[in-house]
């Protein structure tokens, strides 16, 4: 850490350049008071760093919170800290075009309302979502009702279903550790993610795009802003330029730290070869074409060798990644023995973005490992091995019961050895969850792993565990996002996340079939369910079924919310509805992580 350019203040400068004005006070809150965004909460992080943060993080920190209108270049402007992303606003003909609205529709509006106290009240006349997590889409509907073109790339609408409808539930149970909301802000807890400070927990909305991004070099023009598109297909996410204004968004493909691989929250893990390789594609179509580049987190960096540099470095990051990662699995290292072999190159460890404040070498080099050869690592004693709480048990065991493993985790405690007396901590808790000297040893060990964290997202992880450890579970607090996304969805995703909430076991001996035909879409669609499988076919060929209904596309989406069948045509046994929903799963939202 000594070697680490402190002096070094061109970020600060950078973010700071073009800034306009604060919100005042940046408090935000939903119409019944609730506050779901606090970003005076981080005035904190202007004071020297403790010995209770990692100074590289306690710097990234300082940078992130900076919250405000900043002007990037003529004609655009970035409204950051005021969630988790920047929202960006590109002046066009008639109005404005709104790049990535942030997570909350409250947030957005604010966002929104602080450009146009300075610019004037130009309406929204386009949208530009640039990836399909839910910080890049989530506040539209704070902007807009729809009626205007809303840009994304291919394979968009597929990915929000899979990350917040299909996956939604157990994704946002870590995303709450990822990112500590429930955490106090204060040099002892939560002092961002590196990626940004922290999710704000408002309205989550979606409305799905009317212009599809399919390849790269596809221009579009929206009131009379021009685009030009890279593809990069890592994540379902799209860069572009501006010409007119010789303006690039880069979205989150290059970003003042080292990204997720595979972010700790879940999700599929992203290809860092062709990470590497998109931003080798980003020099060849927009180097010498932008004097800015600027992202959905962070701030811009200016300058067409700044710009050449900045995207020449976290290239080669992904790529060293990678290969390193490629090479020594070869020889025949595991994910774990990697992640503790793999080091970063001088050229890259003394660069301030190449750091893991969001990303990290040890957990990327693990999901790039798990991209090629998945969990097993070969050896058949984890072929087949205990599920943790089984394990744990038996492991206390061994060791002469909980009072032993604590007495032996004390010792490796003082001998500085955080990291094996977590691990036999946990096996303690997972083995008697109501061993509260091993519970609160364990929350000691996490705190203190926090404190010598570089990673926003790993002590946040750690402070998540210590306060669930002592205090019990706590309640994420955001709202879930299905009740607002489901109007985006198509009618085949509709059925596809009725399918995953099917209790298996008990539909083994349900047989129904139902016709759903929607009389707004012109389609019909049969479900199945049978074998515990609830399974759909398109356009069905004649054949008896229990139930046909014929309704609206809204109304199918208010039928499964609960609100009956009212106006609803229908032909058949309307029971089966009810057999169909007494074998339906509710997912736990708040499930246990720490303990078994």
């Amino acid at each position: 850490m000594a070697d680490l350019p402190f002096h070094d203040r061109r970020d600060f400068d950078d973010a700071a350049r073009g800034f306009i004005a604060k919100l005042t006070p940046a408090v935000i809150r939903t119409e019944d008071g609730r506050v779901i965004w606090d970003n005076d909460s981080y005035g904190f992080l202007q004071e020297e760093c403790p010995d209770t943060a990692h100074p590289s993080l306690w710097r990234q920190g300082q940078l992130c919170a900076r919250q405000g209108l900043y002007e990037v270049t003529d004609g655009v402007y970035q409204v950051r800290g005021l969630d988790l992303s920047n929202m960006t606003i590109v002046e066009g003909d008639t109005g404005v075009v709104i790049v990535d609205p942030l997570l909350s529709t409250e947030c957005a509006a604010a966002a929104l309302r602080l450009y146009r106290s300075h610019r004037g009240d130009r309406p929204v006349t386009g949208v530009v979502y640039t990836t399909p997590h839910a910080d890049h889409f989530g506040g539209v509907r704070g902007v807009t009702d729809g009626g205007v073109p809303i840009l994304a790339p291919a394979g968009f609408l597929e990915r929000v279903v899979t990350e917040h409808v299909y996956a939604g539930p157990a994704t946002r149970r870590r995303t709450a550790y990822l990112y500590g909301p429930a955490l106090e802000r204060s040099p002892t807890g939560q002092l961002g993610s590196g990626v940004g400070m922290t999710l704000s927990t408002g309205t989550v909305s979606l409305i799905a795009p009317s212009v599809v991004v399919t390849r790269t070099g596809q221009e579009e023009v929206v009131d009379g802003v021009r685009m030009v598109f890279q593809l990069t297909e890592a994540s379902a996410e799209m860069n572009f330029l501006f010409p007119g204004r010789r303006a690039l968004c880069l979205a989150e493909s290059a970003t003042h730290n080292q990204h997720s691989i595979l972010p700790l929250s879940g999700g599929p893990v992203r290809d860092a070869r062709g990470w590497a390789r998109y931003l080798t594609g980003t020099l060849g179509m927009f180097a010498g074409h932008a004097d800015v580049a600027f992202a959905s987190h962070h701030w811009p960096t200016w300058g067409g060798e700044d710009i050449v540099r900045f995207l020449s470095q976290q290239r080669d990051l992904y790529a060293y990644l990678h290969d390193q990662t490629l090479r020594l699995m070869n020889k025949g290292l595991t994910g774990p023995e990697i992640a503790e072999a793999v080091r970063m190159p001088p050229g890259l460890e003394r660069v301030w973005h190449a750091h893991g404040y969001s990303g990290s070498v040890s957990h990327n080099v693990k999901a790039i490992y798990q991209r090629y050869l998945g969990w097993f690592d070969g050896n058949p004693a984890h072929l087949w091995e205990h599920p943790p709480r089984e394990s744990a048990i038996r492991y206390v065991e061994c060791l002469g019961g909980g009072a032993a493993v604590v007495a032996y985790a004390k010792g490796y405690l003082e001998e500085g050895d955080l990291r094996f007396a977590a691990q036999l901590l946990n096996h303690a808790v997972f083995a008697d969850e109501g061993n509260k000297e091993a519970r609160d040893l364990l929350a000691e060990v996490y705190t203190r792993l926090a404190y010598g964290a570089e990673n926003g997202t790993w002590r946040n992880f750690y402070l998540m565990g210590a306060l669930e450890l002592t205090e019990g579970i706590v309640p994420a607090g955001s709202r879930a996002a299905w009740p607002h996304l489901a109007v985006a969805l198509g009618v085949e995703q509709i059925f596809d996340s009725i399918a995953i909430r099917i209790h298996g076991p008990k539909a083994w001996n349900e047989c129904l079939a139902i016709d759903w035909h929607l009389t707004d879409l012109g389609e019909c669609y049969r479900t199945t369910l049978s074998n515990g499988a609830f399974t759909q076919q398109l356009d069905p060929p004649d054949g008896p079924v229990d139930l046909t209904l014929r309704l609206t596309r809204a109304q199918l989406i208010g039928l499964l919310a609960g609100r009956g069948v009212e106006g609803v045509d229908r032909e058949g046994d309307i029971g089966v509805l009810r057999r169909l929903v007494a074998v339906l799963d509710g997912p736990l939202p708040d499930f246990a992580v720490v303990t078994p």
